[in-house]
């Protein structure tokens, strides 16, 4: 049962478009994060940047290296959707993609998390065996068909994605459209659509067609009598996630996913006219199938124990933020914040007053002042260089946040030493104050 569910052979129509679109988009990404001024705003422009913690000495390129290094990636997105040298492009353009995700974090965000998952997988798949510059070149690789646990794995992926993303969903501030209301708010200024977004009906369907969609869109396109049904739903959700929203590829790239719930004579008939179609119900079991499930086995225990590891953290994520990146939390809930960091030279007692501008962009300001990771790191920073001139420094924050428009509370201990304290990645931190009653209504 099991070497039929993994290695029958299916017909690879679906993987090759999906490719194309992959590659496109991944060109689109790229080249767009130049123009739109986003590379420049995230890498080039601070004076410090905020890498995941303990990848501290993986920097940006200097001067304009930046640009060059997305061009870069832009261009292995275009071999990808061309099929040439698909390997090498697949695995450089992932491992690029990687270090600019760990490189910053001040424009985190799940989708780019998502990319390099789905990069990744596609290092193993065999998307350029048709439609490619690779099969031009060298003929004796084409193939009409691929085995089943390709197509298996990315719907795997993305069900994850979904099912954690309306999990995440149901607790008081969305299901009473609290969240809603302060999301859409920022929208107003929307020319035509401005003033339809603040209407109860559009709170209602931005809160409850948000966990339908996410909870049934995949069970639904694997059942086909309602597949054209999802379709045109996922169709609608995705344009206008992209339109209200401004997410991105991954709305585009989420509507590729459905090329693999349909059947690949369709498939074929709309993108791969002189593409034979397999029809063949054979089983080839690989000499890699022992490993073949280890490894999957391993990643998708992974997958979904990182959107549950904040269960056992002490405190709500919504507050400590411990546990919520890469836990498919998307657009949950509205921080802001204000803070106060002071340095303190223990040995002469002078206290200097730190102006976060001096150091920081604006988008950089709000990090600090409300991810308690980013706090600690930014204060790890004052101390490196107040240490150049002064010796046993201290860092003290006084940081005040709001959740969902709720009145501002304290989140930060102001008489601990951050700067002197180690930073716990898979057990809560002790110098944030706990929220006490603050969450109790939407835990």
């Amino acid at each position: 049962m099991l070497n039929k569910l993994l290695f029958k052979q299916i017909d690879n129509s679906a993987l090759i478009v999906f490719r194309v679109f992959f590659g496109l988009l991944c060109f689109l990404e790229s080249i767009g994060a130049i123009f739109t001024g986003w590379v420049h705003r995230a890498f080039i422009a601070p004076k410090f940047t905020f890498t995941f913690i303990g990848f501290e000495w993986l920097q940006p390129l200097p001067g304009n290296g930046m640009y060059l290094y997305y061009v870069i990636m832009g261009v292995f997105g275009l071999f990808i959707m061309l099929g040439y040298k698909y390997r090498f492009s697949v695995i450089s353009f992932t491992i690029m993609w990687f270090i600019t995700y760990i490189m910053q974090k001040s424009s985190y965000n799940n989708h780019y998390y998502f990319l390099i998952l789905l990069s990744s997988i596609m290092v193993f798949l065999p998307a350029n065996k048709y439609a490619s510059l690779d099969v031009k070149y060298n003929p004796e690789i084409k193939k009409y068909s691929m085995p089943n646990w390709c197509r298996l794995v990315l719907i795997a992926q993305v069900f994850i994605l979904y099912t954690f993303g309306a999990i995440a969903k149901l607790y008081t501030d969305w299901l009473d459209f609290t969240f809603a209301e302060v999301l859409l708010k920022r929208k107003a200024n929307y020319p035509i659509i401005g003033k339809l977004l603040q209407h109860d009906y559009t709170h209602y369907f931005v809160t409850y067609g948000g966990i339908l969609f996410d909870g049934l869109i995949i069970p639904l396109l694997l059942y086909k009598p309602t597949r054209k049904i999802a379709f045109y739903g996922a169709i609608f959700f995705h344009l206008f996630n992209s339109t209200v929203f401004q997410v991105g590829i991954f709305p585009y790239l989420s509507l590729a996913f459905v090329l693999f719930f349909f059947e690949a004579k369709t498939i074929r008939n709309i993108f791969l006219k002189k593409k034979p179609l397999y029809l063949e119900t054979e089983i080839i079991i690989p000499n890699y199938k022992r490993l073949l499930i280890v490894v999957l086995s391993v990643y998708f225990v992974i997958q979904i124990a990182l959107p549950l590891r904040h269960h056992f953290i002490k405190d709500n994520v919504l507050w400590t933020e411990e546990g919520h990146r890469m836990s498919w939390r998307m657009m949950l809930r509205s921080k802001s914040g204000y803070a106060k960091y002071k340095i303190v030279n223990q040995k002469t007692g002078i206290t200097t007053k730190v102006k976060l501008s001096n150091y920081l962009s604006s988008k950089q300001i709000r990090l600090v002042s409300t991810k308690p990771d980013a706090i600690w790191q930014f204060s790890q920073h004052l101390k490196r260089e107040y240490a150049k001139k002064e010796e046993n420094i201290s860092v003290f924050v006084s940081c005040k946040i709001s959740v969902n428009g709720r009145p501002f509370k304290e989140l930060v201990n102001p008489n601990i030493d951050i700067a002197n304290v180690s930073w716990s990645v898979f057990k809560h931190n002790d110098w944030l104050l706990p929220s006490d009653d603050y969450l109790e209504a939407i835990k």
